[in-house]
């Protein structure tokens, strides 16, 4: 099966070669979700195109596909792309660990820091010079580890903040000192003041989300400023944020509507894949016209996104179920057609090979009787598959044709002696008809048409064939019945009138 996804599998490559394989999550769920959406398109064109070529073989050839059998070849492309996904899932486990041991080394590093803050925050005489310049390593030290377990983070922060303030309420005697530090603190949360609002002219609002999360982490980490300005500072930043957090549950509430609405469709299409009756499709013609309803709404469902993801398992393998039942079913159909053309086969092979027999026989009466019951059978035997059905009827025409092409021949003076012999008896019949009654007369002549009639009926049986001249002779014969019969019918007329 063709792919076209090898450059996604270059893009994936080239992705899990990267050291920070954290960095890339959301690329690499990006690549997984494009490449699997065209992989189970392809997947779905191949199944179709199997469907249409075992259709369209059963109606013609002895060796249909049985699309019920039909499994897809294992695609190279896609082995790769899912070694690639196994081999990412690995190294983003192994840093997860790492970084949970990691961040478990941060936390306790944290706690020691925070329990000589809370000393020199609680203590009631302290030498306060040497406690500023150990308060500034213990802050210096505290930026220089990293992240802690997120249960964590927030109570460490909060007695991170706490100590601090109590620390620098306790160290009043250096006013200047504290002041210096307030200013800075506060420099550097105005300008992430600024950058969350910022924000909000990004139009993704995903990384608008992620990059305002980074911001309060970095907020954190920065000491406090004055008390005065404490509030008004954090409330700024708190109004960017909502802003931020109001458009990022907008978007997942829209999206969430989107995916409802697409579960919706996907459910009517499979109401109206139920709906569908096998039992009643008994012609080519209508599995062909149901073949393009199931298939309008094949792709009617690829052009439906994703529904919510509780559902979106659940209601593919159902849609899935019944696309499936009905291609089975449909190759059942086609699976019994075959059986029952080859069955009409055999048999109009047997008639054929009984009328080669009789084609040469001068039993001209048993013969024509034989070659007449073979026409009926062979019109009671149902169709034959194409490539054989010219051909066969083609034999069994010349077979018919050689025996009363022969028998035409053979009986052209017997003809020939009726027609003369039936010209006397008319005179005759004329000649007698003279001496009776109009009544008698009209009656004996209504008699002698009706035999007349029932003769050049049991005639014209004997003068079947294929050929200009017995065809026009047949037609002929056939004009003089219709014109005897409208004969009868006003002697019927007339002798009814006389009544």
């Amino acid at each position: 099966m063709a792919n076209g996804n090898e450059q996604l599998v270059e893009e994936l490559k080239a992705l899990v070669a990267q050291d920070d394989v954290m960095a890339v999550k959301e690329q690499v769920e990006q690549l997984k979700t494009q490449f699997y959406r065209e992989y189970h398109q392809q997947l779905e064109a191949a199944r179709e195109a199997a469907a249409q070529a075992a259709a369209e073989a059963n109606e013609g050839a002895e060796d249909a596909t049985d699309e019920a059998a039909w499994t897809p070849e294992p695609d190279p492309v896609e082995l790769q792309f899912r070694e690639l996904l196994n081999e990412y899932k690995q190294k983003k486990a192994e840093v997860a660990a790492k970084n949970e041991a990691q961040m478990q080394e941060n936390l306790q590093r944290k706690q020691a820091i925070l329990e000589q803050m809370k000393a020199m925050a609680e203590a009631e005489t302290a030498d306060v010079m040497g406690n500023l310049q150990k308060m500034r390593d213990l802050q210096a030290e505290w930026k220089t580890i990293g992240q802690v377990p997120p249960t964590n983070a927030q109570e460490i922060w909060k007695l991170y903040q706490q100590y601090q303030e109590q620390f620098y309420d306790l160290v009043k005697i250096n006013i200047e000192l504290r002041d210096l530090d307030f200013k800075k603190n506060l420099e550097m949360k105005t300008l992430l003041c600024e950058a969350a609002e910022k924000l909000q002219e990004n139009p993704s609002v995903v990384e608008a989300s992620r990059a305002l999360q980074q911001l309060h982490d970095e907020w954190a980490e920065i000491g406090p400023v004055a008390r005065e300005l404490r509030e008004d500072l954090w409330n700024r930043f708190k109004a960017a944020s909502t802003v931020i957090n109001k458009k990022h549950q907008a978007y997942f509430d829209q999206l969430h509507a989107q995916e409802a609405e697409n579960l919706s469709k996907k459910q009517a299409i499979v109401e109206q894949l139920k709906a569908l009756d096998f039992s009643k499709l008994k012609s080519n013609k209508q599995w062909d016209e149901t073949t393009e309803k199931v298939q309008a709404l094949q792709a009617e469902w690829r052009t439906i996104g994703f529904a919510p993801k509780k559902s979106n398992q659940a209601i593919y393998e159902e849609y899935r179920a019944l696309c499936d039942a009905f291609f089975k079913a449909k190759s059942n159909f086609y699976k019994e057609m075959k059986e029952m053309l080859n069955e009409n086969l055999r048999k109009k092979r047997e008639l054929l090979a009984r009328a080669e027999e009789l084609k040469n026989s001068t039993e001209w009466k048993e013969t024509a009787d034989a070659f007449i019951s073979l026409q009926e059978e062979w019109k009671k035997v149902g169709p034959v598959a194409r490539k054989f059905s010219d051909d066969l009827w083609k034999q069994f025409r010349e077979a018919c044709d050689a025996f009363f092409n022969a028998k035409r021949e053979a009986t052209q003076g017997a003809r020939e002696a009726f027609e003369q012999k039936r010209a006397a008896a008319k005179a005759n019949f004329t000649k007698r008809v003279e001496g009776m009654t109009d009544r008698q007369k009209l009656i004996r002549m209504y008699e002698n048409l009706k035999q007349e009639i029932k003769t050049a009926e049991n005639n014209i049986l004997f003068f079947s064939g294929n050929t200009k001249s017995a065809n026009a002779l047949v037609a002929s014969m056939q004009k003089k019945i219709d014109t005897l019969k409208d004969q009868l019918k006003e002697l019927e007329d007339k002798i009814e009138n006389m009544d």
